[in-house]
């Protein structure tokens, strides 16, 4: 298999790595969730491993229309088998609390066992903000919903499905791009970058300071939005989000979480969608899951296709083991949730078609359930 070359940029901004080894032929995933009648849409979701070895996934049902402002409920699907087959109808979770939606999920193993489950109350262009519940039965039922952005904090806040996380400390950590709120009377796509932290388990939350703001590009901000983060092994977080700039940029803390450095460009390069980092239990590393964008043809430059991964074993210095997991030209992949269960690696994404007088992508969610060891071949 020949080696793929390394990409140099001559910017004094561009944190270099290297991809390597291209795998051929994508496996085959399952469409778990496809659209149906009344339910044009089901998206950005996520897995949580119970302890009686069952898989909980919630996901965003919408119900009142495909846009991202339909309305929608969450719901749950169940795996008895580690995700190799699922439960095939819903329960409702969260019904639709928002006066425009309720939608994308984060499940959270929280360091006292309990689970947390995380969400968007969207009630207005100025108002959408995550919302947190807590289960203490393994998701059969789960608390009151409480605000992790205070009342003080008024805005419009993304945080994508899958983006909280723990770290050793305890401390919560949500990454969310503001795009409208304090010191933004206006909305803006180019988001504020930036934390909601918590030292005490959800009952109290603070805001860390934004990620600066990457140098303007012919007079206009960079747009930035949807980041995402993970604890490195030196204790520092590398949060990353996706651009209009043609990669992922990234930004590194050194305090958990309250103060972030410049974003700058990677070699993640990439159109305008989220990526995914999460940690290998089983290896240490980190498996990155983004639409690769080093060798696409022009005419997908700005598209969400292909999906692959890539494997980091320095801490996102450099990445090898590069495989496809979908390369279909008018495919739509992103919103990707991503686990471990025993030596398996458990995906969902959105995965649908997007052509002319058909639909427009985030309809369909995939699922798909590889050995850790594929990600590794080479």
């Amino acid at each position: 298999m020949p080696m793929r070359r390394p990409f140099a940029f001559a910017s004094a901004f561009l944190l270099f790595a290297t991809f390597t080894c291209l795998a051929a032929e994508p496996p085959k995933s399952q469409a778990l969730l496809p659209p149906g009648p009344g339910n044009p849409r089901n998206s950005e979701g996520d897995f949580a491993i119970l302890n009686n070895g069952d898989v909980l996934f919630i996901y965003t049902h919408f119900f009142g229309g495909s846009g991202d402002h339909a309305q929608a409920h969450l719901a749950s699907r169940i795996s008895q088998d580690g995700g190799q087959t699922w439960s095939s109808e819903d329960q409702i979770v969260v019904p639709n609390e928002g006066a425009l939606n309720t939608m994308s999920v984060s499940l959270l193993r929280l360091a006292d066992g309990r689970l947390a489950l995380f969400y968007l109350r969207k009630n207005a262009q100025d108002d959408c903000r995550p919302r947190m519940r807590i289960s203490e039965d393994e998701g059969k039922t789960w608390s009151d919903a409480t605000l992790t952005i205070p009342d003080s904090d008024i805005g419009y806040y993304i945080l994508n499905n899958d983006r909280a996380v723990q770290l050793a400390s305890g401390r919560i950590l949500l990454p969310v791009a503001q795009h409208r709120g304090p010191g933004m009377p206006q909305r803006n796509n180019a988001g504020l970058i930036l934390c909601y932290y918590s030292d005490d388990a959800g009952q109290s939350w603070k805001r860390s300071a934004a990620a600066p703001r990457p140098p303007k590009v012919n007079g206009k901000d960079v747009i930035t939005q949807e980041p995402g983060v993970v604890a490195l092994r030196d204790g520092r977080m590398l949060l990353w989000c996706r651009t209009d700039a043609g990669s992922q940029f990234v930004s590194y803390s050194d305090d958990q979480g309250e103060t972030w450095s410049q974003l700058k460009p990677s070699d993640m390069l990439s159109p305008l969608s989220p990526a995914q980092i999460k940690r290998i239990p089983a290896t240490g590393d980190l498996l990155l899951l983004w639409n690769d964008h080093h060798d696409v043809p022009a005419n997908l430059r700005d598209k969400r296709t292909p999906l692959r991964s890539a494997i980091s074993r320095d801490d996102g210095k450099t990445w090898t083991n590069v495989k496809t997991l979908e390369n279909n030209p008018n495919g739509w992949y992103c919103y990707l949730a991503l686990d471990f269960y025993q030596k398996e690696v458990l995906m969902a994404y959105c995965a649908g078609i997007r052509e002319p007088g058909k639909t427009h992508g985030l309809e369909t969610t995939n699922v798909q359930r590889l050995p850790v060891e594929w990600f590794y071949e080479k």
